[in-house]
């Protein structure tokens, strides 16, 4: 919205009114709902539910939590969430009394929940990857998509026109 909008809308009695100056592109890759047809976005197949753990947690306690999760890895974030790291299969079957910072590989590759599923597939496959991170342009972990998921149906054929 405008500034000019804004002011009017704080006119005409809203109380809370905010400009937001970031632009669309900030929009989407918050994971915030965009109009079009150009096809699935990856944020309709992200999957929240993907392990976490802070730094500081040992290996030994982290590897149960990501057995049971269905998943093989685990994410190192920090306090708000941010993405700093990811624990593979390897690192999680190491040295239990190592940290996850000890036996993270630092800055992994993200992208955004905007991004259209049929461009991160093909990037997936180019780089022979099985999942992607999905963050906000903050770095904020949304959670985790997998090649599988945006292949499937709907990824290969687009929801709505794609």
């Amino acid at each position: 919205m405008s500034p000019r909008a804004a002011w009017r809308l704080e006119s005409l009695g809203f109380q809370q009114v905010y400009d937001y100056v970031a632009g669309k592109a900030d929009w989407g890759a918050a994971g915030l709902p965009l109009e079009g047809s150009a096809g699935p976005r990856v944020s309709e197949f992200v999957r929240a539910d993907v392990p976490t753990a802070r730094l500081d947690e040992r290996i030994g306690e982290i590897r149960e939590r990501v057995s049971t999760s269905g998943f093989e890895t685990c994410i190192v974030v920090n306090e708000e969430r941010v993405v700093l790291g990811r624990r593979g299969r390897r690192a999680l079957r190491g040295d239990g009394d190592l940290t996850a910072e000890q036996a993270m590989s630092n800055g992994p590759s993200t992208t955004r929940p905007n991004t259209l599923a049929r461009e991160l597939v093909e990037r997936l496959r180019k780089q022979e990857l099985q999942t992607a991170l999905v963050t906000t342009s903050e770095g904020r972990l949304l959670g985790i998509v997998t090649a599988d998921d945006l292949a499937g149906p709907a990824g290969k054929h687009g929801k709505g026109g794609g």
